[in-house]
């Protein structure tokens, strides 16, 4: 296949580049680099069936040739990301998924949203099933990424009913591993970021909120599996097995052998208390269920943000050294 991947620069994205790329298909990415990073796609891009093209697809892309496949990955999806970004962000979630279905009804090719539990905002069913409307605040400070997740759902399933488009929604929950940002702004690389320094890892609120956390090996397999199905529905890949904020700082202090104290914060506007998936769907549908324990995950992420600063204070000692010394 001839694949066009959205935000393919982004953390989920890059690692479908890797994984279309590895069973035989090419690949075209496409990354403004708002929030996307060129390093996540080094690795590729001397690769012959691998294209970069550098574009705001919220601007209408065209394209020569054939495409089979177009995913849609490309949105600030972390609160501080959103927020400090958030007219683009409404934007790439309405234009955006407006021009990728364009170019998918315009090639004949199968189409992939990439949605989000938050669409159930601060739910009041839990676990959190497909057919639940949610519960969210759409002039809220997270409404900017709600909604237009929310309205992209929308002009998908239009577009698949009025125009007979084959097309997929997946709705990511919490997803980790190697190639998150350090300043993602989320709980897994702040933890991890702040234990590794020996900073206070803080928690919002009392730390009672719930999530739940899906590597990112397990995410990318269910989505590859979706995108062959017929089935136009929303879809929740995610872990089920759910941790507390609070549980989940102290995972993280003990994995890194950190003494970092915990420290609280008040909670932000509309952070949900609960966020668990049912995979019921995806169970039956894709035959797919997470299969990376999380203690092995979290061990692959850590010894990525080891990695990751240990490049940053590298490169801090040469900006400090003199000129000619090697520090």
């Amino acid at each position: 296949m001839r694949v066009v991947i959205t935000g393919g620069a982004g953390f989920i994205g890059s690692h479908l580049c890797d994984r279309f790329l590895a069973d035989g298909h090419e690949v075209i990415c496409v990354d403004n680099f708002i929030t996307g990073r060129r390093e996540n796609i080094e690795h590729l891009t001397a690769h012959p069936r691998f294209q970069l093209i550098e574009h705001n697809i919220s601007h209408p892309l065209h394209l020569d040739g054939p495409v089979d496949a177009v995913l849609h990955f490309a949105s600030p999806a972390s609160p501080g990301d959103y927020l400090r970004h958030p007219i683009p962000t409404l934007k790439v979630g309405s234009l955006g998924t407006h021009n990728t279905l364009g170019l998918a009804k315009a090639k004949g090719a199968r189409y992939l949203l990439a949605s989000t539990s938050e669409v159930y905002g601060d739910p009041e069913v839990h676990p959190q099933r497909e057919e639940y409307w949610g519960h969210v605040n759409p002039i809220g400070v997270r409404g900017v990424y709600d909604e237009a997740k929310r309205f992209a759902e929308a002009l998908t399933m239009a577009y698949h009913r009025y125009h007979g488009l084959n097309t997929h929604i997946v709705r990511i929950f919490n997803t980790y591993g190697p190639r998150m940002r350090l300043d993602d702004g989320r709980a897994l690389p702040n933890f991890m970021a702040q234990a590794l320094r020996g900073d206070p890892l803080t928690v919002y609120g009392d730390g009672s909120q719930t999530r739940s956390f899906c590597y990112i090996d397990d995410l990318v397999e269910g989505i590859v599996r979706l995108l062959h199905l017929d089935y136009a529905g929303p879809v929740n890949l995610g872990n089920p097995n759910e941790v507390s904020i609070l549980d989940f700082a102290k995972e993280i202090i003990e994995l890194t052998g950190s003494q970092s104290p915990i420290v609280f914060a008040p909670l932000p506007e509309d952070d949900p208390r609960v966020r668990r998936p049912d995979i019921s769907l995806a169970r039956k549908l894709l035959n797919w269920e997470p299969r990376t324990d999380r203690r092995e995950g979290l061990a692959r992420t850590l010894a990525y943000f080891r990695r990751c600063l240990a490049q940053q204070t590298g490169r801090a000692a040469n900006q400090r050294a003199p000129e000619g010394v090697v520090p």
